[in-house]
């Protein structure tokens, strides 16, 4: 499978581009590719169908945002752009041909002329556990969504000739001007109800419960949208269907603190763990491992553990696990403690003496970084 091409070098445009300039470049492309004017031609269709998922995502604020930011990493595995067929093209972007193609493909309308209509977007939250989001899962969910009733047949709109638009011609001090609007009689859809069963309503649509089943990469965070497409309510007049929109919403973790790819973990040891050293046990994303915590160890110190953290959401390995030690200090003692204490404060020994080894937090943690 060949490697898929930057959005903006699809668009021959540069990572700064205006919007203005973005829908101007596709215009371009997209009349030069369209398949009025490339009959035939698969590979003239395949860089239309190109270059309109780079438009389809550079041209919304948010998607191109993410796409800035992730890459094609962050448009994968549904989260919009790929796998637009002629249809979505032309009900989302007809308006882009304006009169090139004699109004056969304005608006929303199908390769044959008839008028698509989309069906509306459904928007659903997914809670997901940071064990989750490292691996990466496949969930099912159910969704009340709008679907084609059983029996419903449509025909074209006898007014409008399943275009969708009436024109009139009107005499001006000009001359003759030709107008164009909305069928008044179906709206626009360019089609009617022939047969409508019981229960649909006046576009043909019953509410039905669907499972859907979702796959999603590891690494995303919190916020992110998956847009799983023609998985929305279907279009009215078996138009195109809308595409299902899941917003990730990361539960936090009862232990385990997400910093972008990393996580951080804040460990207890007793003040004699911390003198004599000590192996203790510690939570991952998985699994528990152990740690050393060497003699003379002090409270603050933190400990890497190398690609235990997330999974990139572009690819680019995994973030770091930070075990920040606390030595623990205890509140209450008895006088049997108090006595032993008492003695050891009175060795050299015990009096703080902070070197060039006990660094402090800010420059340990500008040293794992650096």
């Amino acid at each position: 499978m060949s490697q898929k091409r930057d959005y903006y070098e699809v668009l021959g445009l540069s990572k700064g581009a205006s919007e203005s300039e973005i829908k101007k470049a596709y215009r371009k492309l997209a009349i030069k590719y369209h398949p009025d004017k490339n009959p035939d031609d698969s590979k003239a269709e395949e860089k239309f169908k190109e270059a309109a998922e780079a438009y389809e995502v550079l041209s919304n604020a948010e998607k191109k945002a993410r796409y800035d930011q992730y890459g094609h990493a962050g448009m994968g595995q549904g989260f919009g752009g790929g796998g637009m067929n002629m249809d979505d093209i032309f009900s989302q972007f007809g308006d882009i041909f304006g009169g090139a193609f004699g109004g056969s493909f304005g608006g929303s309308r199908g390769r044959g002329g008839e008028r698509v209509v989309k069906g509306s977007n459904l928007r659903v939250k997914m809670k997901m556990t940071l064990e989750d989001i490292a691996n990466g899962v496949q969930k099912k969910i159910k969704v009340n969504k709008l679907v084609n009733a059983d029996g419903v047949t449509f025909k074209s709109c006898s007014t409008c000739n399943g275009t969708g638009r009436i024109t009139r011609m009107a005499q001006t001090f000009i001359g003759a001007m030709q107008t164009q609007s909305a069928c008044n009689v179906c709206h626009g859809a360019g089609k009617m109800i022939d047969q409508k069963p019981t229960g649909a309503d006046q576009n043909g649509l019953v509410r039905k419960e669907e499972v859907i089943e979702i796959e999603i990469p590891a690494g995303v965070e919190d916020g992110m949208q998956l847009n799983v497409r023609g998985k929305g309510n279907a279009g009215p007049f078996n138009g195109v269907p809308g595409d299902l929109i899941v917003v990730i919403e990361e539960v936090e973790h009862e232990e385990l603190k997400r910093d972008g790819d990393n996580v951080h973990y804040e460990a207890f040891v007793s003040f004699m763990d911390a003198v004599l050293g000590e192996s203790i046990e510690i939570p991952t994303l998985s699994g528990k491992v152990k740690i050393k915590i060497d003699a003379g160890t002090q409270s603050g110190k933190v400990l890497r553990l190398r690609g235990k953290g997330l999974p990139n959401v572009q690819g680019y390995g995994s973030g770091d696990l930070f075990a920040h030690i606390n030595v623990w200090t205890p509140t209450k003692i008895s006088k049997e403690e108090k006595v032993i204490i008492e003695n050891l404060k009175k060795s050299e020994n015990f009096q703080p003496k902070a070197g060039d080894k006990d660094k402090g937090f800010f420059k340990q943690m500008r040293d794992m970084f650096s």
